[in-house]
């Protein structure tokens, strides 16, 4: 009996919406679209965020350090 009601409960309960679909890769030389993230210096982090836009007419170089300011 309970797990019939257990069934019934998830049965009822609305399916999650799938993910956003990822948008494409660039190609090796593409010019990349302007994106925005938020700028961190080793005293924290800015108060307005950085853009690729920003740059432009410069060479941007963008490293990713997944362990940064973690115990791992």
């Amino acid at each position: 009996m309970l797990t019939t009601l257990v069934l019934a409960a998830l049965l009822q309960q609305p399916a999650a919406a799938p993910p956003p679909p990822a948008p494409p890769a660039l190609d090796v030389g593409a010019v990349a679209p302007d994106f925005a993230l938020p700028g961190a210096t080793r005293f924290g982090t800015l108060k307005q965020p950085v853009r690729l836009s920003d740059y432009k007419g410069k060479t941007v170089v963008l490293a990713f350090f997944f362990k940064a300011r973690t115990r791992g």
